[in-house]
């Protein structure tokens, strides 16, 4: 299960991580975050975009 849910993340975040950040900057230059649950989801997806990308670059160092 460990495997499966690294894989996951790492996928999500090789696959999503242009839309949420596009998305996100086109949200945040039309919309006030006054709602916590918006900012909180926004911090949400960089944060598994993020873990994403360091656990994919961790692995490409280990494989080199």
């Amino acid at each position: 299960m460990k495997h499966f849910l690294k894989y996951l993340v790492v996928w999500v975040s090789q696959n999503l991580s242009i839309p949420f950040w596009m998305v996100g900057h086109v949200h945040l230059s039309l919309n006030v975050y006054a709602d916590i649950h918006e900012i909180l989801m926004s911090f949400g997806m960089n944060i598994i975009v993020a873990v994403g990308f360091i656990i994919d670059y961790i692995d490409t160092r280990k494989n080199e």
